[in-house]
């Protein structure tokens, strides 16, 4: 089962916690991104996200399918924010259920690191004194 989606609410560890729960899997990897208070000694007040959403979604999905292959994931769930979050607040999950767990580590490192490379998502940071746009693609 893959579970891919952009929503503009509050993002659930548990909901997707509980979307790649499989009795046949010896690995669960949950990662969870959360918007911090600080970045390169500034204080951060806020961050915004902003997606083009079908692409986002495609490109997900694609990575989903790769887990698939790649590493036997029984199950594959990808959420991510968009609009204004505050610090605390979960800005993307992902959860990959497989047989084994080192493959579980693996899907989930690969599932972020190819997310933040490929996927339209856009970062603002914003700080007391301004605001940036983060390059969403090294």
């Amino acid at each position: 089962m893959i579970d891919i989606q952009i929503k503009g609410t509050a993002l659930v560890e548990k909901a997707c916690h509980e979307a790649v729960r499989d009795d046949g899997a010896g690995g669960t990897v949950v990662f969870c991104g959360t918007v911090r208070n600080q970045t390169q000694g500034k204080e951060v007040v806020r961050l915004e996200f902003e997606a083009y959403e079908p692409m986002a979604v495609r490109e997900m999905e694609k990575i989903a399918r790769t887990i698939v292959d790649k590493w036997g994931a029984h199950h594959v769930c990808m959420h991510h924010r968009v609009g204004s979050l505050g610090v605390g607040e979960l800005a993307v999950i992902i959860a990959v259920s497989t047989p084994h767990r080192k493959a579980a580590f693996e899907a989930c490192e690969y599932a972020i690191d190819t997310l933040k490379e490929t996927v339209p998502i856009w970062k603002k940071e914003v700080f007391e004194d301004g605001e940036v746009w983060v390059a969403a693609h090294p």
